[in-house]
């Protein structure tokens, strides 16, 4: 009897990723660094199977990417391999971390409207600031399982 309680206790206690943080109210939120040019920023991440496999990858190690800027408002990247996507049609702002085409990972630095699948958001900076870090041209950007 002792055992089938314990089992019972074990099957009700839920999951906890290794990745996620807690947040003020208590819900796992995973969290991913973006390192470029010697500023380490911090993405809140989205809770969807876009973000579960970059997360599978990272878990591997950290990602490198080179990313260059288009159309005066983002940064793009290629990841080399193809994720799940979760299009929908979206606003992006300045700071949005998002996955286009299924392969391109696109940091944000001014708005945007498409059918997008929306990975994250940078914490901590405005647009101005992102835009200053991020700088002109290609630039790599390290990505990893944030703290």
């Amino acid at each position: 009897m002792k055992i089938i309680l314990f089992l019972l206790m074990l099957l009700a206690v839920e999951p906890v990723s290794a990745f996620s943080n807690a947040d003020g109210g208590g819900v796992m939120k995973r969290v991913m660094d973006i390192t470029v040019n010697g500023h380490t920023l911090t993405a809140r991440m989205e809770d969807n199977s876009s973000v579960d496999s970059l997360f599978e990858m990272l878990q591997k190690g950290p990602v490198v990417l080179g990313m260059e800027d288009y159309a005066h408002m983002e940064k793009v990247g290629d990841l080399g391999v193809v994720l799940p996507r979760n299009d929908r049609m979206l606003d992006v702002d300045a700071n949005d971390v998002i996955l286009y085409q299924g392969r391109s990972l696109v940091i944000y630095y001014d708005k945007n409207s498409w059918n997008l699948t929306l990975l994250g958001r940078i914490e901590g900076v405005s647009g101005k600031e992102l835009k200053s870090i991020l700088g002109p041209g290609t630039v790599n950007v390290t990505l990893s399982i944030g703290k």
